[in-house]
């Protein structure tokens, strides 16, 4: 009869453990998930906050510049910073090298009507056989501002360069303002103002 008693005990304990080791924390059964007590739509909730987050691809603009940026990338979606930068950087090295050489055919179709005048005009005006700055490097390039007019943009670089002329060497610094029309399928932006940069 003892043994009986003993045995039942066991099966008791043993049912017990049992019922413990298959849960996990706070006694919710391993594996399965419950929503808290009165918050029954926790579900849904879920689901809303991440419809409400923004996607992985959509870039994230900082610094001054950012709400300017975001105005131009929602009328745009193709338009990033990173791309901006490198056309910018490209367009900075193409520009100077053209002007350097006196090359108005290279730098007609990069620099708005104002500007290419401008540059002209010092170029005509270099004596023969001047030798021009060229540029040895780009120091730093960085966005200054950004906004968008009706479906124009503009985006304004501060750039700081060495520029030499087989003699010397200078620093230039200067704020280079890019435009386009970003409802235009054409993809390439233009030199629109240079101001000197303290």
């Amino acid at each position: 009869m003892e043994v009986l008693i003993l045995a039942a005990v066991a099966l008791f304990v043993l049912s017990r453990l049992y019922l413990a080791l298959g849960k996990g924390e706070n006694n919710r059964p391993v594996g399965r998930t419950t929503p808290a007590s009165g918050s029954e739509d926790n579900g849904n909730r879920a689901r809303a906050d991440e419809l409400a987050m923004p996607s992985a691809d959509r870039p994230v603009f900082t610094g001054p510049a950012a709400a300017g940026l975001e105005e131009i990338y929602n009328l745009d979606r193709s338009f990033t910073t990173s791309g901006f930068m490198q056309g910018a950087r490209a367009a900075y090295q193409i520009i100077v090298s053209a002007f350097a050489r006196g090359d108005k055919a290279a730098l007609r179709p990069m620099l708005d009507d104002d500007v290419y005048e401008a540059w002209e005009q010092a170029i005509d005006a270099r004596a023969s056989g001047e030798a021009a700055f060229e540029l040895l490097r780009i120091k730093k390039a960085e966005i200054e501002s950004a906004d968008l007019d009706g479906s124009v943009a503009r985006v304004s670089v501060r750039y700081e360069a060495e520029l030499g002329d087989g003699e010397m060497v200078r620093t230039a610094r200067e704020i280079w303002t890019f435009m386009r029309d970003v409802t235009h399928s054409d993809p390439n932006w233009i030199l629109d103002d240079v101001e000197t940069a303290n």
